[in-house]
């Protein structure tokens, strides 16, 4: 055999397994649907209104919580969700409202594509559409009377934790960023990744993602699998703990969806949070959940070296979970308070 009639073969293999996989139904998912139905009644809190504001056509939806008998202009945290969640769930409220309490504005929304925002295919994740429904959420802040253009903070979690990061390194005008559990780190949070799951797990999912990708070359509609299931099952995320996490984070929502199209693993990361920090101005506040098996609590360090002594760093021998609830919510608020009124 030639060695031009081999690379033929080994191309018309490639071609027919993509063929295969794009325009036939070989792959299927179970769906690992979440329960977010809750007895407790959540009443909205009267420092809570609807806003919108839009990014390239679409609409995002958000939450604007303003402080009773504020002065005229008052400091704003615009906070950004983790991956897959939705800004009804009971992760970004509780702080919203305690930094309500405190004087803060708080700015909660959805990523397009994801709970009540614009954006097609449904369940799309985009970290660089994501970095730019921040910014819009930003400019939307500081076009406001009532908020202090000066005094804008950005907040995020788990899979948006490196976001802030990313948009001070270009905005030096933002006053500060907090990183919760943070993604931040790519290859150290790889590392964990195939720790957790192994290389098989990986090939399985990336021979769903090369569906959903070709799909979208043609047209065709999305491939999906959960965002969140239980160990040894098809999804993006299935540690330990990380289903149940999840569900419940998310009592109360009507609008999240455990799903997730399937080219998110295959999506570019944009700009680098590693990199970026670099050029980081503002103080940065890092809180690291020493037993997350999800965001690895080595995720940080690269980018706290790169602040010095811009960074503050606190860490608590926790889970990926678990500072959104109870105590060490408590213990997070009230650390996150002291550093905004400290700058």
């Amino acid at each position: 055999m030639t060695f031009l009639t081999g690379l033929g073969i080994f191309i018309g293999v490639i071609l027919l397994y993509l063929i295969v996989i794009i325009f036939f139904p070989v792959l299927s998912v179970p769906e690992q649907p979440i329960d977010t139905k809750t007895e407790e009644k959540r009443e909205v809190p009267k420092s809570r209104q609807d806003v919108e504001f839009f990014v390239d056509g679409d609409i995002i939806r958000a939450w604007l919580y303003l402080p009773k008998n504020a002065p005229k202009k008052v400091p704003c945290i615009i906070m950004s969700q983790g991956f897959g969640g939705t800004k009804d769930g009971v992760v970004l409220d509780p702080y919203a409202q305690r930094f309500n309490e405190a004087g803060f504005a708080a700015l909660t929304y959805d990523f397009r594509h994801f709970g009540e925002s614009d954006g097609e295919p449904r369940q799309h994740f985009d970290t660089v559409k994501q970095y730019d429904d921040l910014r819009a959420a930003i400019n939307y802040a500081r076009g406001r009377d009532d908020i202090d253009p000066e005094k804008i903070f950005l907040w995020g979690t788990s899979a948006s934790g490196g976001y802030g990061l990313v948009i001070a390194a270009e905005d030096h005008d933002i006053a500060g960023v907090i990183a919760q559990c943070p993604g931040i780190d790519h290859d150290v949070d790889s590392k964990l990744f195939f720790e957790n799951y192994g290389i098989g797990h990986f090939l399985r999912l990336l021979v769903h993602a090369q569906r959903d990708k070709g799909r979208s070359r043609f047209g065709l509609s999305p491939h999906r699998f959960p965002i969140v299931g239980k160990p040894g099952t098809m999804a993006m995320l299935s540690a330990p703990g990380a289903f149940e996490g999840y569900e419940n984070l998310l009592k109360g929502s009507e609008s999240f969806k455990n799903e997730v199209c399937a080219r998110a693993l295959l999506m570019a990361h944009g700009a680098d949070p590693v990199e970026a920090s670099a050029e980081v101005k503002c103080p940065v506040l890092f809180l690291v959940c020493e037993e997350d098996n999800l965001a690895s609590p080595e995720s940080y360090k690269r980018a706290a070296e790169a602040l010095g002594e811009k960074a503050k760093v606190i860490s608590y021998p926790i889970g990926h979970f678990d500072i959104y609830v109870g105590e060490c919510f408590e213990k997070a608020v009230a650390e996150k308070i002291n550093f905004l009124k400290e700058i």
